[in-house]
């Protein structure tokens, strides 16, 4: 298997290149021809994985996760977080803190070296995650139930169905119509779990990961897989038998794509488990907040109650903020970025866009009525520290762009109105 590493808008080509860099690397002619084809599917589902320049060039776009190719070739893509040269580990570690507390997921093992010991991609650590939990939920004990099976035998078991076995033909009638109830694992959360193990199984090239997965099978050999995911993770059991399943289902609905990464967050096709970083770094912007924001303080995501404009028939343009925080009876509307401006480049605007700036303004004027604060929150790095001077869009609605440290999950700044 063929490894190459890089990060977010790399781009990739088939001849040599500089060794040791993250933003340009060289693939097999065979991998770079599947991906072509990969860019003009995710093209016609709305979303850019990968851009032609010229005819021996692709860039990446801004999903980060693994790519398998058919050859064997495995891309990991990792975030951009800071402008210049980074390391492997240090840009893997950014990424899981990311998902961790942007899904929501229930981690084993995180302490300051777990990740940095774990020399493979952020696919690995899922699997590898997934197969903890899994071994410690088999160590405890899957939860049996009772269902009913209807089948044809030669003895009599539970109850008879009297009509079936009155249109049996003259020489089946030695053979039994029952119906009776099964006592085993075979219970839709068991199958959802036996479905994602499988194929984990199939993915993994972890020697460990192989070996407690393979070894996890024998333990589940007797349960089926399921049929109808998305169905099963609906009903999916939360009552009070069913608590110590709790962790593992988060790994369960993220390895059987339950999650889209063109509506959510993540989707694994085929060997493939990619995330646009777009909604990564809003997840965990939201998460910061809401482990931040003191008691008494509400958030709501999405809010979409407001529109640009309207016309006597019809409303137009539906405007979105990311994030709304009420507190003490004052609104305060943020809105997150994943992009790395410069804080020292005051000539350039910081490499502010003007029309995040336009979009700002028209929340403001909807959501606050004109009046109040709001806030854009970008990744902290080595060229934005602090705070950028505040900024007026008149004498009573203002912006703050303040940074986001990731590693702490921490902003500069404050985010509440009338502090």
């Amino acid at each position: 298997m063929n490894l190459v590493t890089v990060r977010e808008h790399a781009r990739l080509t088939t001849g040599p290149v500089v060794a040791g860099s993250l933003d340009e690397a060289s693939i097999p002619s065979s991998a770079f021809d599947w991906l072509c084809g990969e860019a003009q599917r995710f093209r016609s589902g709305g979303a850019a994985l990968v851009q032609l320049e010229g005819r021996r060039w692709l860039r990446l776009d801004n999903y980060v996760g693994v790519l398998e190719s058919p050859c064997g070739t495995r891309i990991e893509i990792l975030p951009k977080h800071v402008r210049g040269d980074t390391d492997v580990p240090t840009a893997r570690r950014v990424l899981v803190q990311m998902l961790c507390h942007g899904l929501r997921l229930p981690v084993r093992d995180t302490g300051p070296t777990a990740l940095q010991t774990f020399n493979a991609p952020v696919s690995e650590w899922i699997i590898q995650q997934f197969l903890q939990e899994l071994d410690v939920l088999v160590r405890r004990g899957l939860r049996f139930d009772y269902h009913p099976v209807e089948e044809e035998l030669r003895f009599l078991r539970g109850r008879l169905q009297v009509a079936r076995q009155l249109r049996q033909p003259a020489g089946r009638q030695h053979l039994f119509q029952v119906e009776h109830q099964v006592f085993d694992a075979n219970r839709l959360e068991n199958r959802l779990i036996a479905t994602a193990l499988d194929k984990v199984a199939r993915m993994t090239r972890e020697p460990g990961n192989w070996r407690l997965a393979h070894e996890l099978e024998h333990q589940l050999v007797e349960v089926r897989h399921s049929s109808n995911v998305v169905g099963d993770i609906r009903r999916w059991s939360s009552d009070r038998l069913m608590s110590h399943y709790g962790r593992i289902r988060p790994w369960c609905e993220l390895i059987l794509g339950d999650r889209n990464p063109l509506s959510v967050l993540g989707e694994w096709t085929g060997r493939s488990l990619l995330f646009p970083m777009e909604k990564v770094f809003e997840s965990y912007v939201e998460a910061c907040l809401r482990r931040h924001l003191p008691p008494g303080a509400t958030l709501k995501t999405q809010a979409a109650s407001e529109w640009l404009c309207r016309t006597p028939t019809r409303r137009m343009f539906q405007l979105k903020p990311d994030f709304i925080v009420e507190f003490e009876g004052e609104r305060f509307v943020v809105d997150a970025k994943w992009k790395l401006i410069d804080g020292t480049a005051v000539e350039s605007n910081y490499g502010l866009a003007q029309a995040d700036f336009y979009q700002l303004f028209a929340y403001g004027q909807r959501y606050l009525q004109g009046r109040g604060r709001m806030a854009l929150i970008y990744p902290m790095n080595l060229e934005f520290k602090v705070p950028l001077d505040r900024f007026s869009f008149n004498d009573q609605l203002m912006l703050d762009v303040l940074p986001l440290d990731l590693a702490s999950g921490r902003w500069v700044g404050d985010v509440l109105p009338g502090r």
